[in-house]
């Protein structure tokens, strides 16, 4: 399996969705606490997909 680094953007949207996912854990947002885990999950996955998939 060839790796590839993922686009610029698709990094600042894991970055960002990660991001969220634990600054609302640390720090109640009450519109985001209950999808925490979820986001920091999501910013992963997309990250594992951007770097095996090419054009990502």
């Amino acid at each position: 399996m060839k790796l590839s680094k993922p686009k610029v953007v698709t990094w600042w949207i894991a970055v960002i969705l990660g991001g969220l996912g634990i600054l609302s854990t640390l720090i109640p947002i009450p519109a985001l606490a209950p999808y925490a885990f979820w986001m920091v999950a999501a910013a992963f996955v997309l990250l594992v997909l951007a770097t095996a998939l090419t054009g990502l």
